[in-house]
């Protein structure tokens, strides 16, 4: 058995029915974060995950099946990007700061299906690997265009990494036995946000670019993930679970909420039905007054 959201003007009840008797339909929407109204861009009953927003503000990208979608940010049919043997992309991918290319995450059969971090050209292309290791999830891309930031698991523990995107070994940023995930870069390239349950619940932090310096920025009964710098450098976006969900699992009450960057109580966006899918990766407009996410639903 499992629930099933309906949604009633602004309120979510949740209803019992047989999980055979159900299918998902997924909405790739867009908040402002001013007035905090949500436009659905496209709505589908197939599985998709994790949209970005290119740099020129004139599409979005998401993953479904394995492979990435672009669809104009009016809405249309989505078009498939060759990613060549990259068939298998989970929803860890970012796009280069000038939008000509997109990091993706592949998981390999040649390295037992971990998660493989390649480069492939934004009009489709043949992909390039970055990564040796494996598992890697990808998650930030440095603004000047030299790095990439991603949760890695090694050696027993998942820890932030980052390397170079043209040559030269991994660096480890973090070394804890607690869970740390999702780093993405401040738009002046000075820090890495990301998510550690270090203290306790999963919260956010930030640490120079370095590793060095780690400084708690939310104390709640949340559990917190997945922080996004805004690209003015005013705002954090976040996804927030309930205290009791372990991990960042899938269909789940979840929250959208946006922290100043400086410090300050965060701010509750809008509540839906997601979790894992809805904000892995960046996905703010360049314009910084707006970001997309994907929200769920389980029909009878």
């Amino acid at each position: 058995m499992a629930a099933v959201i309906l949604l009633f003007g602004t309120t979510i009840f949740h209803e019992t029915v047989k999980a055979q008797d159900q299918r998902i339909v997924s909405s790739l929407e867009i908040i402002d974060i001013e007035t905090g109204q949500r436009e659905t861009v496209h709505q589908d009953t197939s599985h998709f995950e994790a949209p970005n927003w290119s740099p020129d503000g004139t599409t979005l990208f998401f993953n479904s099946g394995g492979y990435i979608y672009r669809i104009p940010v009016e809405g249309g049919e989505p078009e498939r990007l060759y990613t060549g043997f990259a068939n298998r992309n989970n929803n860890d991918h970012v796009l280069s700061p000038g939008g000509t290319h997109m990091a993706i995450s592949h998981h390999s059969s040649d390295d037992g299906g971990a998660s493989i971090i390649y480069i492939v050209n934004i009009n489709g292309g043949e992909p390039v690997r970055i990564t040796s290791k494996g598992p890697s999830y990808l998650h930030g891309w440095s603004p000047d265009g030299g790095e990439i930031a991603y949760c890695a698991l090694r050696n027993g523990q998942y820890d932030i990494y980052v390397k170079s995107i043209k040559e030269g070994p991994e660096v480890q940023l973090t070394n804890t036995t607690s869970h740390e995930d999702g780093p993405d870069y401040s738009p002046c390239g000075n820090y890495i946000w990301f998510n550690s349950d270090r203290s306790g619940t999963m919260q956010i932090w930030r640490m120079d670019k370095d590793g060095s310096n780690p400084v708690q920025k939310t104390f709640d009964e949340y559990n917190d993930w997945f922080p996004h710098p805004s690209p003015d450098g005013r705002h954090i976006a976040l996804l927030s679970y309930d205290k009791g969900v372990e991990g960042h699992p899938a269909n789940k009450d979840v929250w959208l909420r946006l922290i100043p960057a400086e410090g300050g109580e965060p701010v509750m966006l809008t509540r839906l039905f997601g979790g894992q899918g809805t904000i892995n990766v960046p996905s703010w407009a360049p314009d910084s007054k707006r970001f997309a996410f994907v929200s769920y639903e389980l029909v009878d």
